[in-house]
């Protein structure tokens, strides 16, 4: 990058860059860590949560690592201001929202995990996931993502 385009990029989409990286790798750390079944991580939830995720069929398994996966590869692509980063956020974001509906209306997530804590925190990656897009969106229009 050079010095003129270090200098030309808002401090915003840096913030936004990095937060949302970092945002993204916690879910990204937790399908690794479900996926690899790691003892130790495994160790703080319940037999039925554990028996429920690993109940996924292969489909929401994959759904589930475009939604996180997407989100740590769509910042980095806006920290690189590459205009790919809208459509990578764009399956971040429908990923993650059809893994909710399947979730919560098809796959009784709601007697799993249906606690005020985890309903709110999967409101949170939706909003965050949609935030991100809505940004990447509104920086390519301005002419920041090429």
């Amino acid at each position: 990058m050079s010095d003129k385009t270090a200098s030309s990029t808002p401090w915003h989409l840096w913030v936004v860059g990095i937060v949302g990286t970092l945002w993204s790798s916690i879910g990204a750390f937790d399908y690794t860590m479900s996926q690899t079944r790691n003892e130790a991580y495994l160790s703080g939830f319940t037999p039925e949560q554990i028996a429920y995720f690993e109940g996924f069929p292969t489909w929401a398994i994959a759904v589930w690592a475009i939604g996180v996966w997407g989100g740590v590869l769509g910042s980095l692509l806006i920290l690189m201001r590459k205009k790919m980063a809208t459509t990578v956020l764009s399956a971040s974001f429908g990923a993650s929202l059809v893994l909710t509906i399947y979730n919560y209306g098809f796959y009784d997530g709601l007697a799993t995990a249906g606690d005020t804590f985890s309903i709110v925190f999967t409101v949170l990656i939706l909003v965050v996931a949609y935030a991100l897009l809505w940004y990447a969106n509104i920086q390519l229009k301005r002419g920041l993502l090429s």
